[in-house]
């Protein structure tokens, strides 16, 4: 944490920018923390003002500011980036940055946030955009907790967008400042444990929530939605949590059908990364997630449910669990940490009391294939060279199936490297 008053970034590029990243550091200067303008232009230009120029940013990612210039913009931007988040997050680490704020159209926006995505959470962090409410904002914010704020007009200074960028401005001034105040107060929190949650999984969720919160830990969830996938792995990886209760591992079944549910590659690698206890369960791995109407080509012949108006369920084949089996054992193998893995014979979601039915709404069939889910099992088995795997003979929301979760995390988290648990509480 920076001393004396707190230091915001300004991330804008100066060439195009300058007087609306002046404007909004007398803004940050009037609500008391210390501006600190970086300069993200592509090309040498004249303009004056900023605290890190362009020439210094260049120079931080290996490059000249006249060099970038024989880039092509790609290539610029990503040399630019490469040498922005050095200094940014270097001046972070270094105990000398409390929040940032960035300013831009598309290519400011991108910059600006991909920047921001390279601070931890909970360091305030604000886009003023002209693009914030596009449906492109999901790639600029991904997984991180920057708040967007819509410019209104394009971003350039006048009475309707200067009030939106010193609305953003004050905004992060004041986290900044409070987060600065609440630095040297020491807090005892409990051990803080991820659950991996769903609809079709909720049942088990939220019985092993309140399980856990009785013994005395405290529990983040995580909307198995892409984001939620991605926001947990960063969050292990941060070194953040205690253990993870993979409940809902549902997102590497979009990453093995290109589902928009998809949490990317690094889904179920973050606790195993960094030796946390965590307990596995294959919940809702018996579908994948596809926008109402738009199934692939590819699909078109498959079983389907229509969950909502915007969400349409397509069953998981024998070969997609197959390859699910063998993904989860290459992820698992790696871990550092104690695994266990629990499987609920009776389904792996709410699903399994449902029918299955064509894209024309004709009924197919059950949605509840034991042989089907039985080649998740047999090839992870198959596969898995690490930790334990139990089968049991219930639903994945039956009361015994959590309470069988939960038994098993206590029992490893007291037997990891830093285990906290001791007499029934943590």
């Amino acid at each position: 944490m920076s001393a004396a008053k707190p230091t915001v970034a300004i991330l804008a590029t100066m060439d195009t920018k300058a007087p609306e990243a002046l404007f909004v550091a007398s803004c940050l200067t009037s609500a008391g923390t210390t501006p600190w303008i970086v300069d993200l232009s592509l090309m040498p230009h004249d303009s004056s003002g900023a605290d890190m120029t362009g020439a210094d940013v260049a120079e931080a990612g290996g490059h000249s500011w006249d060099g970038l210039a024989k880039m092509d913009r790609r290539a610029a931007s990503d040399a630019m980036l490469d040498g922005a988040i050095k200094v940014v997050r270097g001046r972070y680490d270094a105990g000398e940055l409390d929040g940032a704020i960035g300013l831009g159209g598309a290519n400011g926006t991108t910059m600006a946030c991909a920047i921001m995505r390279a601070l931890p959470y909970l360091v305030p962090k604000a886009m003023v955009s002209a693009v914030a409410a596009t449906a492109a904002v999901q790639w600029y914010v991904a997984e991180a907790d920057i708040a967007m704020h819509a410019s209104i007009g394009d971003v350039a200074l006048n009475r309707i967008t200067k009030a939106a960028m010193e609305n953003a401005a004050v905004g992060v001034a004041a986290a900044a400042c409070h987060r600065a105040s609440k630095a040297s107060e020491t807090e005892n929190h409990p051990p803080l444990v991820a659950i991996s949650s769903f609809g079709g999984t909720a049942g088990c969720v939220d019985r092993a929530q309140a399980l856990l919160e009785a013994e005395g830990f405290e529990v983040i969830l995580f909307h198995a939605s892409g984001i939620g996938g991605r926001a947990l792995e960063r969050l292990a990886r941060e070194g953040e949590l205690a253990g993870i209760l993979d409940i809902t591992t549902h997102e590497l079944t979009d990453f093995v059908t290109n589902g928009v549910y998809d949490a990317g590659g690094e889904r179920l690698t973050g606790a195993g990364a960094m030796g946390l206890p965590q307990v596995v369960v294959p919940g809702a791995i018996d579908h994948s997630n596809f926008w109402a109407g738009q199934a692939p080509e590819r699909y078109r012949d498959r079983e389907f449910f229509q969950y909502n108006a915007q969400n349409l369920l397509m069953r998981t084949n024998g070969e997609e669990m197959a390859e699910l089996g063998r993904a989860f054992a290459e992820r698992l193998n790696a871990a550092r940490g104690p695994v266990r893995v629990l499987i609920p014979l009776e389904g792996y979601s709410e699903h399994t009391k449902r029918k299955t039915y064509d894209l024309a709404e004709n009924e197919l069939g059950a949605w509840k294939q034991p042989e089907t889910d039985r080649m998740f099992s047999q090839t992870l088995n198959e596969n898995l060279t690490t930790g334990t795997v139990e089968e049991l003979p219930c639903h994945i929301n039956d009361a015994e199936f959590a309470d069988a979760c939960v038994a098993a995390f206590l029992e490893i988290i007291g037997s990891a490297p830093g285990g906290t648990r001791t007499s029934g509480a943590a």
